[in-house]
């Protein structure tokens, strides 16, 4: 994985220099070096919106879907959908991409506005954008391979980790600290249904936020089934596929 070098002094944004560095960063060289720099273009600090990364972050999402949703068709051939929309629902997330992005130490070379260039910290879902934008850009300089192999570059430990994980997940956790920050308030979750004997009875769970509620899940007790149903609410959220349908 590139890191960034402790003795590298800032650089003017946008210059030729810093797309050079940034490209030593990705371990990836564009033949068409405005395609980066439009992927590293915040509408803030673009001349106008189609100058910006944010045509770039549509098709990144797209292509960075259809790529990780390979890897795990590829790699885990015995798993059923249920579980591989999980694992994905959570190596495509924003927080992940924000992740990465931050490690790659995008925040150095991105094109701000001047009222964000002071921001000691990007926002996740700026951080976010940018590794989306970066996907579709080496995408289109590059071809499909090129941007398969920088998402696997940095992707593949992603999908190690949430494939090792508990199914389980704190999610619930989670969707709470959402919740506290976007909507000032804690989620509910609400029993729909229930199933079995007495001995080994399942449950169908919905979150609610406020007064919107999310898509419910099942699960063999109380607690799988709010869990899965926070991960619904997570994913619904982010504008992701739903990872248990009902």
């Amino acid at each position: 994985m590139p890191s960034r070098s402790p003795d590298s002094a800032p650089l003017p944004r946008g210059s030729a220099e810093a797309l050079r560095r940034c490209q030593q960063r990705i371990g990836y060289k564009f033949r068409k070096s405005s395609l980066l720099r439009q992927a590293l273009t915040h509408a803030s600090g673009a001349t106008h919106r189609l100058a910006s990364n944010e045509r770039l972050e549509f098709l990144g999402d797209a292509i960075l879907g259809l790529v990780v949703s390979e890897l795990l068709y590829q790699h885990y051939p015995k798993e059923l959908e249920g579980e591989l929309t999980r694992i994905k629902s959570i190596v495509v997330s924003r927080r992940t991409c924000a992740k990465i992005a931050r490690m790659i130490g995008l925040d150095e070379f991105l094109i701000l506005g001047k009222g964000m260039e002071d921001q000691r910290r990007l926002p996740p879902s700026l951080a976010a954008g940018a590794f989306e934008s970066l996907v579709a850009a080496i995408y289109l300089d590059g071809g499909q391979e090129a941007a398969a192999a920088f998402i696997r570059r940095f992707l593949l430990p992603e999908i190690e980790v949430a494939a090792q994980g508990d199914p389980g997940g704190n999610y619930k956790s989670l969707l709470q600290q959402v919740a506290q920050r976007d909507f000032g308030t804690v989620p509910n979750y609400l029993v729909m249904e229930e199933k079995g004997p007495d001995h080994r009875k399942s449950f169908k769970i919905q979150a609610q936020i406020l007064k919107r509620r999310f898509p419910p899940a099942w699960g063999r007790n109380k607690k799988e089934a709010e869990q899965r149903a926070a991960l619904n609410a997570l994913s619904a959220l982010e504008g992701k596929p739903i990872p248990f349908e009902d």
